[in-house]
């Protein structure tokens, strides 16, 4: 191959992976997302920081999305008294009320199942209208509301709908410290006297 044209073939591949990679850097802080819940209740992912959080972005219809939601529930059963904290959010075809509650009854679900609109999961997950969006989306959010991994742009990471790299995942997240705010002080100078 010429060297002209291999650089503009490196060139390509380089500027194509780097888009691919700045578009879900991980890790990054988590963006706000407010899911409704059956009974009304609405639930802001900053009201849970301080948990593990992982997100599966799932539709109704999809028997994938379906034995995903019973591995987050699985392992809240196992893990929510140390801080997990799953939640399932529908969006797309049957994204209602009436199919939520179902779900949660028929898989006797344990942690909240809510729904919210397309618009807002592409806003969360930074996806643009165009792009295939695979599903199940899972994201994972440590104790200080950084996204630690996400499944990502398709074909996604498989290792996050695996319930035995997501256990260990969850665990080492779960053993980091809780993360502190320092209060930040306001330094005054103090006038010495005789300077």
């Amino acid at each position: 191959m010429p060297p002209r044209k291999l650089a503009l073939w490196i060139g390509s591949l380089t500027l194509l992976s780097s888009t691919l990679i700045s578009a879900h850097p991980a890790p990054r802080k988590s963006p706000e997302l407010t899911i409704s819940e059956p009974s009304g209740k609405q639930t802001s992912l900053s009201s849970l920081k301080g948990k593990v959080v992982v997100i599966e972005f799932l539709f109704m219809n999809s028997e994938h999305c379906l034995r995903v939601a019973k591995t987050l529930n699985s392992l809240q059963g196992e893990m929510g008294r140390r801080g997990l904290q799953s939640v399932g959010v529908v969006f797309g075809p049957h994204a209602d009320e009436q199919h939520v509650v179902y779900t949660v009854d028929y898989l006797k679900l344990t942690y909240p199942l809510g729904f919210t609109t397309s618009a807002k999961v592409d806003s969360f997950l930074g996806r643009a209208g165009n792009e295939i969006l695979s599903i199940p989306q899972v994201v994972v959010i440590d104790r200080a509301g950084t996204i630690r991994a996400s499944s990502g742009r398709r074909p996604g990471d498989a290792n996050l709908e695996n319930e035995a790299y997501l256990r260990n995942l969850i665990d080492s997240l779960l053993k980091e410290k809780v993360p502190t705010t320092p209060i930040k002080r306001r330094v005054v100078p103090v006038p010495v006297p005789g300077r």
